[in-house]
């Protein structure tokens, strides 16, 4: 990294969220993995690596930290294990894609997310879509929000940003 190592963008990430984080380094000595993990890393994996197996590695890291929560903003909730979006307490039935775009909205409240950021979050990186597929799905999204369909702040520019307004 040109700006600042690992480590040091690691303690930056962990000051403000608990998101997964898998650590990719070409340093192979153990002491470097325990600095990791003290740190906070949630898996470390050396350089050179097999795409599929960090693909593998990610898929259950989001499962697992996702898999029996129930992430909210006001009276907007997601119960991952049943798969259910409820707003003021009546369920909302949405597609899948709406789903998985709200996850992504729900832990990153506030945080500006690119085009390119959800599409690779939400779809992944060999999906080839363009900024208007995702302008789409934010759409369709905002809809099923109802009343707080203004709680996705479009960035000029940028993207999207997550902020319940009730």
């Amino acid at each position: 990294m040109p700006n600042m190592d690992g480590y040091t963008a690691l303690k930056g990430i962990r000051e403000i969220c608990d998101t997964p984080v898998i650590m990719l380094s070409a340093r192979v000595d153990e002491v470097d993995k325990l600095k990791g993990f003290d740190l906070g890393i949630d898996d470390y994996v050396t350089k050179p690596f097999s795409p599929k197996e960090l693909m593998a590695r990610i898929k259950a890291h989001t499962k697992r930290t996702i898999g029996g929560e129930t992430l909210s903003a006001g009276n907007i909730v997601l119960d991952n294990k049943a798969h259910i979006l409820t707003i003021d307490g009546e369920e909302v039935d949405i597609t899948s894609t709406q789903y998985e775009l709200l996850v992504l909205f729900l832990k990153n409240q506030g945080i500006a997310l690119s085009r390119e950021k959800i599409i690779e979050n939400v779809f992944g990186y060999e999906y080839e879509a363009d900024d208007r597929t995702i302008d789409a799905h934010i759409k369709l999204l905002r809809k099923k929000l109802g009343k707080y369909n203004n709680s996705i702040k479009t960035i000029r520019k940028v993207g999207y940003k997550f902020i319940y307004e009730d």
